[in-house]
């Protein structure tokens, strides 16, 4: 699929670059990391919860809540799902990356979504987007043979485990907290994910 770069005016509506924070430290930090040959997702990691900037996301980006910083690394070729968070979600690339988008508005009312809807983006080394709530997406994809290493910024305590069983309408995509997810059939999901992706599981 075409690969557009975040400069771009179609990048507008899924998000935007976050340039007025330094992420040189979190970068370096990021890059200590071996990229394994799957992909790998910690919500919370506390030496990157410890730099600089990730006071300056909370007291800046997300209007002084509490947040999460962690890593999604490893090998990926494919859309295989798409989530959205009520909240954004700050991606911040350390090695080049392709991000998958798509836009919450355009799941239909059965809560199907036609994945030639969505576009992708590199995401340069050393650059941070933020993508709005609306913004559809999943695991980042290879930009190089090399793999990818992202850090994720969420609201605090998105991605853990539920409390309680969710069942009905919107509800029932619900598969983490503030995490409402719709996979492919062919996305290779935990058994009892909630399958409403049509069309074709995208590879970059």
């Amino acid at each position: 699929m075409k690969i557009h770069e975040i400069t771009e005016e179609c990048f507008k509506k899924y998000g935007r670059t976050v340039d007025n924070i330094d992420f040189t430290e979190m970068v370096n930090e990021l890059k200590k990391l071996d990229i394994p040959a799957n992909v790998v997702y910690e919500p919370s990691i506390e030496n990157l919860e410890s730099l600089k900037a990730a006071k300056e996301l909370q007291q800046i980006t997300y209007g002084e809540l509490p947040i999460q910083i962690g890593y999604c690394i490893g090998n990926n070729l494919k859309l295989n799902a798409v989530e959205y968070h009520r909240c954004s979600e700050i991606n911040i690339a350390a090695t080049d990356a392709i991000l998958i988008l798509g836009n919450q508005q355009d799941i239909t009312d059965d809560f199907t979504y036609d994945t030639s809807l969505m576009e992708a983006f590199r995401i340069p080394a050393g650059t941070a987007v933020e993508l709005y709530a609306t913004t559809l997406h999943y695991a980042p994809c290879n930009a190089s043979d090399e793999g990818f290493l992202v850090g994720v910024v969420l609201l605090k305590g998105t991605n853990e485990p539920l409390d309680s069983s969710h069942k009905n309408g919107e509800d029932k995509l619900l598969a983490a907290k503030n995490k409402w997810l719709i996979g492919h059939e062919d996305g290779g999901l935990p058994t009892g994910s909630y399958i409403g992706l049509i069309g074709e599981n995208l590879t970059v």
